[in-house]
């Protein structure tokens, strides 16, 4: 593994004794979470980017959890879902949405109708009318704005999931055949 990269990222014995983690125990220690592999490299982003784009929160435990039953590389798989960030976070929902709402041919929400779907719930002192009232605003969003951002986040997500994957496998494939041609390429040139 890189160096620069392998000094950010934590070992693995600092995550066996992490009394967080211990619990994980020997599912840790699995190689194939740790080694820089094709397939480990490939799935560990694919995980990660899906996660990444799918999910709002809990998405590194998720992508974590998953990358361990599946044996992806773990530090990758977390890692990777930062691709929605503070800066990415609002492109990325608004064309969810918009590709959400043309797959579901829904129209377009007026700007008094999505602020209504989004505004706070009054507090209420009764609890039992404020869940109810809790249920019905959420109902209201998922049959307004999150229907489409669900539909459209999942087809995103999947999407970018199966590409990066693919993708990654190429990349790795075509850098580890330039590099064995470069290893030819200089025993043939080599005086003996």
């Amino acid at each position: 593994m890189n160096k620069r990269l392998a000094r950010w990222l934590p070992t693995r014995e600092s995550l066996h004794n992490n009394r967080w983690l211990r619990w994980l125990g020997p599912a840790l220690h699995h190689p194939r979470l740790w080694h820089m592999s094709r397939k480990g490299l490939a799935l560990g982003l694919a995980l990660g980017i899906f996660f990444g784009l799918l999910v709002p929160v809990a998405q590194m435990p998720l992508s974590a959890t998953l990358a361990v039953l599946l044996r992806a590389n773990l530090p990758v798989a977390v890692a990777s879902t930062l691709v929605t960030n503070p800066v990415t976070f609002g492109p990325v929902y608004y064309g969810a949405y918009h590709l959400g709402r043309w797959v579901l041919q829904e129209p377009a929400l007026s700007d008094a109708a999505a602020a209504r779907a989004l505004e706070p719930a009054p507090a209420v002192d009764v609890p039992a009318q404020g869940v109810r009232e809790h249920l019905e605003k959420g109902w209201a969003f998922l049959t307004t704005v999150g229907k489409p951002l669900v539909v459209g986040l999942a087809i995103v997500a999947s999407v970018c999931g199966v590409l990066v994957y693919f993708l990654a496998s190429l990349l790795w494939i075509l850098k580890t055949r330039w590099t064995r041609r470069r290893r030819l390429a200089r025993r043939t040139v080599a005086p003996r």
